[in-house]
């Protein structure tokens, strides 16, 4: 095995442990959110980690008995994260004062999802495996979705929350 390709499968095997993490949060905190838009989005969140692994693991096993990408793989379908309240129902705010483990939940899946972003990024400049740059930076987009869509949900609560939980001025 080159050095070129024992760092992709290296990077490949960090990524599969990052989203293998990021199932089991989202997973997790899908049994313990109230609103059920929050439950069906973290859940759907938690698939998408899946399939993420699930592509990695081809593209490792690729890497490691053909020297290669495998081309042929795909991410599949990602949700649809738009509008105003990509994650919590219109009717949150009417919770928001005790919806501490939600805003937490938001608060840790931004941190995992830039975190993830930021790796591929990083793991598509390192390579010069065309392949390999192209599969990473469409992880990294697809991380990018996610963080936006999150920061975009937690902006959009984050002075009703303060405010009901006695945090203003902040």
């Amino acid at each position: 095995m080159s050095e070129a390709t024992r760092k992709i499968t290296e990077g490949l095997q960090h990524a599969m442990r990052a989203e293998t993490d990021g199932y089991h949060f989202y997973s997790m905190a899908s049994k313990n959110i109230q609103d059920a838009k929050g439950r069906e989005v973290f859940e759907a969140l938690a698939q998408e980690e899946l399939s993420h692994l699930r592509y990695l693991k081809i593209q490792f096993n690729s890497y490691n008995d053909a020297g290669g990408a495998d081309t042929s793989a795909r991410l599949g379908a990602r949700r649809d994260l738009s509008g105003e309240h990509p994650i919590f129902s219109d009717d949150f705010k009417i919770r928001i004062k005790n919806a501490h483990f939600e805003m937490s939940a938001l608060s840790i899946a931004i941190l995992l999802e830039l975190n993830s972003e930021r790796y591929y990024r990083e793991q598509a400049q390192a390579t010069g495996d065309p392949d390999a740059k192209d599969f990473f930076n469409q992880l990294a987009d697809w991380e990018s979705g996610h963080y936006h869509a999150l920061l975009q949900q937690q902006e959009s609560l984050k002075e009703d929350y303060w405010a009901a939980g006695g945090f203003a001025p902040f």
